[in-house]
């Protein structure tokens, strides 16, 4: 989910008029885990509030940046932790807010292991946010993301979410799907786009030539039950900038 950064000039859609018909969507939807790109500490503090049955992993881009960014949420009562990391979408990802290519931001990649205490099935989520200007950054950190998912066996359940700031026809998303990662949308809907995820506050007033460019992705032993995009709105205005996605799942057992 992008909610977009509160510090913002956002007028009368700044975080602090809307954040609470952002918990309201997320809630409405009961999710297990939810992924979130580009926020803030004081919106990972509000998050954090109203889901009180929730634990978080998050990684900040700078070494000694104050906000969190990407964050994951899984809930303490389903899951346990098995371990977590991450690594920077650059020719040095172990290099703390290092950039490469022709990347305009400092982009990065965090992940969990959870185990499902019901099943003792393992699985891991991978949350990212690609760079929203350079396209051979896009590429290369798209590629960066499928290489680390291949050092696991391939039947290992991985989920990747992300904003992938480019839509199915970007040769990025090409190198994910080359690497192994499936889309879930396109696995449940079709192939046809279903249309822009960005919309500027705009909903679907918002004309844009790039469809989706929020993604849930995935690979190994799993199957994807449902997918969606979410549109709620109320009294004319978004939760964000970008509709929010989601994606339901049964994960199998694997070989481990």
């Amino acid at each position: 989910m992008q909610p977009r950064w509160s510090g913002a000039e956002d007028g009368d859609n700044s975080w602090s008029y809307r954040k609470e018909f952002c918990i309201d969507v997320i809630r409405s939807r009961a999710p297990d885990i939810i992924c979130f790109q580009e926020v803030w500490l004081d919106q990972l503090e509000d998050v954090l509030a109203a889901f009180p049955g929730y634990r978080h992993y998050v990684m900040i881009d700078d070494p000694v940046g104050p906000h969190p960014l990407n964050c994951i949420l899984y809930q303490t009562d389903a899951y346990k932790l098995i371990s977590s990391g991450g690594y920077w979408l650059s020719e040095q990802p172990h290099v703390a807010g290092s950039r490469s290519w022709d990347s305009r931001c400092v982009r990065a990649a965090n992940w969990i292991r959870l185990e499902e205490r019901s099943t003792k099935i393992e699985f891991r989520v991978v949350n990212t946010h690609l760079d929203h200007i350079g396209q051979v950054a896009r590429e290369n950190q798209a590629r960066l993301i499928a290489e680390d998912a291949s050092a696991y066996p391939e039947d290992y359940p991985q989920i990747l979410t992300g904003d992938m700031n480019c839509d199915s026809q970007n040769k990025a998303i090409g190198n994910l799907k080359s690497g192994g990662w499936i889309d879930t949308y396109e696995s449940v809907h079709g192939a046809k786009d279903p249309g822009h995820t960005f919309h500027e506050f705009l909903g679907p007033r918002y004309e844009s030539s790039i469809g989706k460019m929020d993604w849930v992705f995935m690979r190994g032993n799993i199957e994807v039950i449902d997918a969606e995009v979410i549109t709620d709105s109320r009294d004319g205005r978004f939760p964000s900038d970008h509709y929010f996605i989601t994606a339901t799942f049964d994960i199998k057992k694997t070989g481990l």
